[in-house]
């Protein structure tokens, strides 16, 4: 089959997921999602008709993300009527699952060039605008034993010994290496700054981001999930399925949780023939993709085992990876992930990550994608893997390779 080629990623900055304080509440979804897509092929000098279709990740296509964003965001970004569009979630993985979509199709000859990315407005459009009824039904939450991510996020914590201190130290340095990449222009290449109705200028660079916070003011902060934990009884859901944890440690805050954002990303993909034939210069090639599920009540461990199959599938090792992004979640999920593979600390996330710049749901895999294949290209490194867990315990882990 053929191999998919990542020929360009770009993204709009992460703006805050706030409609009364976020830089980009201003603009609907579907302008937001056609900003890089616009920008894509202004880059290449591409002809929009060559492009087969447009796959866009949004965890919650409902209201103004609703419509298949997608084929209206094609549209919107002058494509043309040619361009189809669709939609996929697979909740917080859905930005890296579009890439892996867009990957199979290249691979089976059903597309020549491609589309891949996501979208999530929160500002707009609130987490679970469309409804879970995996956590909301006690007829399907009940037997599923499934509690909210941020209760699992405590239980995984309390399991693998991590405290307060633990991850209060990991979202400091998430934001110290946010800080000091947007400083040295590590993401110049691949930000495309938002601009209002009018042409002027909205946002810049990732608006999250604190390069002064300090220890004292994370520890400072109350637990985010206890209180909410013990009044729906979601606390006793996840004794029944560990009950040898006693008490949860609640130990996220709103500090080492990754934050509500906006931002919109997206990756010019294809075959290398294709790529040839539109003066594209490749810059990575998809090695492998794997999905797992995972124990849906701590939800939080799927990224170890996609990685482990998708490292499977391409014959590597975890030995032979330069560069890791791994979605912070929350700052407990990547201390497993580094524990259990034995990833060293500088080998991921090294520009930092959702704690300091924002998770904009649908967007975030492939925001992370894109920083990685820019990472392999600036430390001259040649295997990376990109990886996010997902609701209700699933993951997705694709490994590219530099060219």
């Amino acid at each position: 089959m053929t191999r998919a080629m990542i020929f360009d990623a770009v993204r709009t900055p992460r703006g805050k997921g706030r409609a009364s304080t976020g830089a980009l509440a201003e603009l609907s979804p579907v302008e937001l999602a056609a900003i890089p897509l616009r920008a894509l092929v202004e880059r290449a000098g591409l002809d929009p008709a060559r492009i087969d279709d447009v796959i866009l990740g949004c965890v919650d296509p409902v209201r103004d993300q609703g419509g298949d964003i997608a084929r209206t965001a094609a549209l919107a970004a002058g494509y043309g009527e040619s361009v189809p569009g669709v939609v996929v979630s697979r909740f917080c993985a859905s930005g890296l699952e579009a890439c892996a979509v867009a990957t199979g199709k290249v691979a089976s000859g059903e597309t020549d060039l491609v589309v891949a990315g996501g979208i999530e407005m929160m500002s707009r459009v609130p987490m679970l605008s469309s409804g879970m009824g995996v956590l909301s039904d006690p007829g399907l939450a009940t037997p599923m034993l499934t509690v909210p991510q941020g209760v699992s996020a405590d239980l995984l914590a309390t399991l693998c010994g991590h405290s307060r201190e633990d991850v209060d130290a990991y979202a400091l340095e998430s934001h110290r290496r946010a800080a000091t990449a947007w400083a040295e222009g590590r993401f110049g290449g691949s930000i495309v700054p938002v601009h209002d109705r009018a042409g002027l200028a909205i946002l810049d660079t990732d608006e999250t981001v604190r390069p002064d916070v300090r220890p004292e003011d994370m520890a400072a902060l109350p637990p985010a999930f206890e209180a909410y934990a013990r009044r729906t009884g979601f606390d006793q859901v996840a004794g029944q399925r560990h009950p040898r944890i006693g008490e949860i440690a609640y130990v996220h805050t709103a500090a080492n949780s990754s934050q509500i954002a906006d931002g919109a990303a997206a990756l010019l993909m294809g075959s290398a023939e294709a790529g040839a034939a539109s003066g594209l210069r490749p810059r990575a090639r998809v090695r492998a993709v794997a999905s797992v599920g995972s124990e849906p009540t701590i939800m939080l461990t799927g990224p170890a085992l996609a990685v482990k199959k998708a490292l499977s599938k391409a014959g590597l090792t975890v030995d032979d990876v330069d560069l890791w992004e791994l979605n912070e979640a929350f700052a407990t999920v990547v201390l497993y992930f580094m524990q259990t593979l034995g990833v060293p600390s500088d080998r991921i996330n090294v520009n930092g990550g959702a704690i300091a710049m924002g998770h904009p749901l649908g967007a975030t895999g492939a925001m992370i994608l894109g920083t990685l294949v820019d990472e392999l290209e600036r430390s001259d490194r040649t295997i990376g893997v990109a990886t996010l867990c997902a609701a209700t315990g699933q993951a997705i882990a694709m490994v590219v390779e530099r060219v």
